[in-house]
């Protein structure tokens, strides 16, 4: 590697798949097209900028056909149904027709109408509270910029110049992109925008490649074949790193890999504490391109598969083969461990077409989820019969999300039992004693977890939304973001409190949110008496060691002193003094960090 003169560039952002990545910058997208703003003078040239316009629309539209039919050579349906998404939004009303409109009525040219058009269109969605999908927003950018590119005949990346192993450099990476990419060519990505749902990152984790991701200005930096420390764990990225800065990194790498070594060696054991608690550690999913990664690194099944991909962006509802097929491949594969299917977490805020969207002034406690299922109940019905006919596969468990009352519970038996009752009159087999569970992630379900209990086989507790609403704390919101605090002792004591009270009822706890995967977390768990954590899989091997050499006893003894402790500050303080003295090398971050910049 060549050292240069600008060294040490450091740009900080969110580390979404772990592990060091040193080489060169390979820049697909810079994310800005410069455009200029000019009049059109005559009606014959507003004609004439309309009629490019539409021809762009068109380009697009047959690039994307095309990467389409690459995806469905490959087999891969999920990316499918993310392209499927972008060419719904090219046909979409508010894209196409409010250009036009703007190219008429102002007598603008078409990017620049087009511009306006796509800064409406983000606002709404950078409005929405949900992360996946804000994610989806970076969709519609995406859209606009190939319709850019292809209005103002501007050179796209040509990912055929990829010479040797590089890392990727982006705005943002969308499927397209990377069904373009030879990735084994790939040693990192990193891209301005996107967070932990986005496609890269998702992307990154299956391939367990290191990326960062929210960068904001990597592209602005970065020139094609400058030197690139990633670093997915701490979230960093050094440009030019100087020759005393690479070698440290070469370093961590080695500590890097020779941990991973060390912890594969735990995948063939049980996850048991030394005292014989056993504790089942499952994988969250969303899109199967996650299932290798989920089987090596020796995930006892799926805890959360989430199901919103099969939606966004689309005119209509997928069909009920549409799920099954996607649900099939992903049983199929796990079996004999189970399969948790959640119905879809989605409101009418999420559809970008107008059909289906209603604007609300607070999504996230808005018409979402299990709410929206039972108001579209044909809708939930498709999926319901897809995932039954699923379970006469493997073992599969559905999971239904944020319930708040019992009258929900009702009406899901309800609607459970009559598309039972429709696939045994058709001779459809499914498991007739599947299992079915819900997401503790609102208060109210908290506080009636007995009564909840008496419906269910188990709980899974979503953290990231019960925390949020527990703390009254809107996690996208800069100025109170801070507040959230998933050792706050309320948020602890209400875990502790759904734990003991589905245990009492005799049901099982799962825990899907991002509690579960972090290891500093972990002695709380097991001593709360958790029964499965799902969890991203690159983090299953990690809570498994601390599982094995913790025992419940110690543990328990924790979690009486934590409880005792009136703020979250002083409880992780009390955690990181135990967890990095005693497992020094599975918590380097809690270590002081020996580079410097």
């Amino acid at each position: 590697m060549a050292f240069k003169s600008a060294v040490n560039v450091k740009l900080n952002g969110v580390g979404v798949s772990p592990g060091i990545a040193l080489g060169k910058a390979f820049v697909v997208d810079r994310g800005v097209v410069e455009i200029s703003l000019y009049s059109l003078g005559t009606e014959q040239d507003i004609e004439k900028e309309i009629a490019m316009f539409l021809k762009a629309i068109e380009s697009t539209r047959n690039q994307l056909q095309e990467t389409k039919k690459k995806f469905q050579e490959k087999g891969h349906k999920e990316a499918n149904f993310i392209i499927g998404a972008y060419l719904m939004i090219l046909e979409d009303k508010i894209l196409v027709d409010e250009t036009v409109k703007h190219i008429r009525r102002e007598k603008i040219n078409a990017p620049w109408a087009l511009k306006n058009t796509l800064k409406n269109l983000q606002k709404v969605f950078s409005d929405i509270d949900d992360e996946y999908l804000r994610e989806r927003k970076n969709d519609i950018d995406y859209v606009g910029k190939r319709i850019l590119w292809n209005l103002m005949k501007t050179e796209q990346p040509d990912m055929k110049k990829m010479q040797e192993k590089v890392i990727i450099v982006a705005s943002d990476l969308s499927p397209t992109d990377t069904a373009h990419l030879d990735l084994n060519k790939v040693l990192g990505f990193v891209t301005n925008i996107g967070g932990q749902t986005s496609h890269t990152a998702i992307m990154a984790k299956a391939l367990e490649i290191p990326a960062v991701v929210g960068l904001q200005t990597v592209t602005e930096c970065t020139e094609n074949g400058d030197d690139l420390v990633v670093d997915g764990t701490a979230g960093t990225v050094i440009i030019n790193p100087s020759k005393k800065v690479f070698n440290e990194y070469i370093a961590i790498r080695k500590k890097y890999h020779t941990l991973e070594k060390e912890l594969l060696k735990y995948k063939p054991l049980p996850t048991k504490t030394p005292d014989g608690i056993e504790v089942k550690l499952l994988a969250n999913i969303e899109i199967t391109e996650e299932l290798p990664s989920v089987i090596h690194h020796g995930a006892e099944g799926i805890g959360l598969y989430r199901t919103e991909f099969l939606y966004t962006g689309r005119s209509e509802f997928p069909s009920e083969d549409d799920h099954f097929h996607i649900y099939r491949k992903v049983v199929e594969t796990i079996a004999p461990n189970p399969t948790t299917i959640r119905t879809f977490d989605l409101g009418g805020d999420k559809f970008l077409s107008e059909t289906l969207s209603t604007k609300e002034m607070n999504p996230a406690l808005g018409l979402r989820a299990i709410r929206f299922c039972l108001r579209e109940i044909e809708v939930f019905k498709t999926q319901i019969r897809a995932i039954l006919r699923a379970s006469a596969l493997g073992k599969v468990r559905i999971l239904f999300p944020m319930i708040s009352n019992m009258e929900e519970m009702y009406q899901i038996d309800e609607i459970m039992e009559e598309v039972k009752n429709d696939l045994r009159t058709s001779g459809v087999p499914f498991d007739e004693s599947i299992e079915t569970g819900i997401m503790i992630e609102t208060p109210s379900a908290a506080v009636i977890a007995d009564l909840l209990a008496k419906k269910v086989n188990f709980f899974s507790i979503g953290t990231n939304d019960l925390i949020q609403y527990l703390l009254a704390i809107d996690r996208i919101n800069e100025h109170v973001s801070y507040l959230y605090k998933p050792l706050h002792p309320a948020v602890l004591r209400m875990i502790k409190h759904i734990i003991d009270t589905a245990h009492a009822a005799h049901i099982k706890v799962n825990m899907c949110g991002e509690m579960a995967g972090e290891g500093l977390f972990t002695p709380i768990l097991l001593g709360f008496g958790i029964d499965e954590l799902s969890m991203n899989a690159l983090s299953i091997l990690k809570v498994k060691k601390i599982i094995r050499s913790f025992s419940y006893h110690d543990a328990q003894d924790l979690v009486n002193q934590i409880l005792a402790f009136e703020t979250a500050k002083e409880v992780e303080k009390f955690l990181i003094n135990v967890l990095s003295s005693r497992y020094p090398k599975l918590f380097p971050e809690l270590q002081e960090n020996p580079v410097h910049h």
